[in-house]
């Protein structure tokens, strides 16, 4: 994988009233193809071992559809603005099915780089679970 985007993600989830915000900044690939665009960038478990990632991948299927993917994981979570989808989501200790609905998803990204934005909920059983807002800004690295 040839790391030559730098990507900053800011991350925001609220869960029962209780508001989290994680910052992510690190390199990753961007690339168009088949009138799809993805960029994957690699999280890290454990910064004293740099073994201990995952690859993940957001995929985007125009203006308003989005899928993310944790390689090598049955975690596939798919987010269209104004629909429900039924989703897995690998939590190491086992799969969970779980709801996901994408309020808005704006996508600003061009062949340099830019920005998506999504907005989603996700719930299990017809219950309500979180409220998460994901911001991805990529610019092509020096």
């Amino acid at each position: 994988m040839q790391e030559n985007y730098l990507i900053h993600i800011l991350g925001r989830q609220e869960v029962d009233g209780e508001k989290d915000e994680i910052c992510l900044d690190t390199v990753g690939t961007y690339c168009q193809r088949d009138g799809h665009q993805y960029i994957s960038y690699r999280e890290y478990y454990d910064e004293a071992n740099p073994k201990a990632y995952r690859t993940t991948v957001l995929k985007l299927e125009g203006p308003q559809k989005a899928t993310l993917l944790h390689a090598g994981s049955a975690t596939r979570l798919i987010l269209e603005e104004g629909k429900r989808h039924y989703c897995q989501y690998d939590t190491g200790y086992g799969t969970l099915t779980i709801g996901t609905f994408a309020q808005k998803i704006e996508n600003n990204l061009h062949s340099q780089g830019g920005s998506v934005q999504i907005r989603y909920t996700l719930d299990m059983n017809a219950g309500f679970l979180s409220f998460h807002e994901i911001t991805v800004t990529i610019k092509p690295t020096k």
